[in-house]
């Protein structure tokens, strides 16, 4: 009998596998080396490199046959993905995420995996390092210490605001929020009182938190700490008026997103005294290079290091890896974007 070659008749292997049957993973940016490894054992993975050129580029041409990305810091919507054929997932190493265009991805069946929880206390931490670091003028003062201006006993032109007894006034009891408030009320005594969407009593309970309206809030509170998501509704939340309503003691905290504040008139606000001072780890531009900020004493400026310890990064790392993985293989991710 004739041998008959068949091989034209078997159905068509799916285009976006490799030769050798894997899935294929974006890497966007830097992730702990240990994940990618991983990554390499299991999928076909290509990694961006700013080094190379035009980002959003390499994107697109990446993204292609991807099934799924991996990463933080880059700006993805249609513009970066309208090519991907396959795409199941984007694991983002972040808690926010603005970066991303949520509707386009919903629209295109495309999840989003975020990292919540594993960075609440680090980042609440660093909000209340900020808040002391302000009250009490440590970077000033450290400043004017190593310039040999410490001559004699120290006066009031030295002097800071207490933090203990005071009323912390939170605007969004979220995890963030209410890892916050705990160390007030417990570590401080303080009158813990906050605004949000909407109240949250069984979390309020925990440090007999006041819900307040936004101007009552800014009008009663020793130190206002901004924690909500950026969105349409929270950009520029606090500008011009609402600093005009927050007592000329204030001081102002944000871990939360840059934009959530109208920088230019913080800065105003700021420069005139109009508030005491602000503790600030996010910014409108990121990374901040030149900003009138840099010249007043009266605020204490971080480089977005809100969740920045080795031991938080290494979690969410692990955690964004995870959730990458499992919806590869068919299952749900532990944390989606809604």
């Amino acid at each position: 009998m004739t041998d008959l070659n068949t091989s034209h008749l078997s159905a068509p292997q799916d285009q976006s596998m490799t030769q050798h049957n894997k899935k294929k993973v974006v890497i966007f940016s830097q992730i702990y080396p240990e994940f990618e490894e991983k990554l390499r054992q299991e999928f076909d993975v290509v990694k961006i490199n700013p080094k190379l050129g035009d980002v959003n580029q390499q994107i697109r041409e990446a993204v292609q046959d991807a099934h799924g990305m991996i990463g933080a810091g880059r700006l993805l919507g249609e513009a970066q993905l309208e090519t991907a054929q396959h795409l199941e997932i984007i694991s983002t190493v972040t808690v926010g995420y603005d970066n991303y265009d949520v509707d386009y991805l919903k629209s295109r069946q495309i999840q989003l995996a975020h990292t919540p929880h594993v960075l609440t206390e680090t980042t609440a931490d660093t909000a209340f390092a900020l808040l002391m670091s302000a009250a009490r003028r440590i970077p000033e003062l450290d400043k004017w210490t190593r310039a040999g201006q410490w001559q004699r006993t120290v006066a009031s032109a030295q002097f800071g605001m207490d933090v203990h007894g005071k009323t912390l006034g939170i605007i969004g009891l979220g995890h963030i929020g209410a890892a916050i408030a705990r160390r007030g009320y417990y570590g401080f005594n303080m009158n813990i009182v906050y605004h949000g969407r909407r109240e949250k009593l069984e979390t309020a309970q925990q440090f007999q938190a006041q819900y307040l309206s936004l101007e009552e809030l800014l009008k009663q509170s020793d130190f206002v700490v901004v924690a909500v998501d950026l969105n349409a509704q929270t950009k520029h939340l606090l500008g011009s008026a609402e600093f005009a309503l927050m007592k000329s003691s204030a001081v102002l905290v944000n871990i939360s997103r840059g934009a959530v504040i109208d920088e230019a008139a913080l800065i105003e606000a700021l420069q005139s005294q109009q508030i005491f001072a602000a503790g600030l780890d996010v910014f409108e531009k990121e990374p901040l290079q030149e900003s009138p900020l840099f010249a007043l004493d009266n605020v204490v400026v971080t480089p977005h290091i809100g969740s920045g310890t080795e031991a938080t990064r290494y979690a969410m790392n692990k955690l964004a890896y995870e959730n990458l993985v499992l919806v590869l293989n068919g299952k749900p991710a532990k944390y989606v974007v809604k």
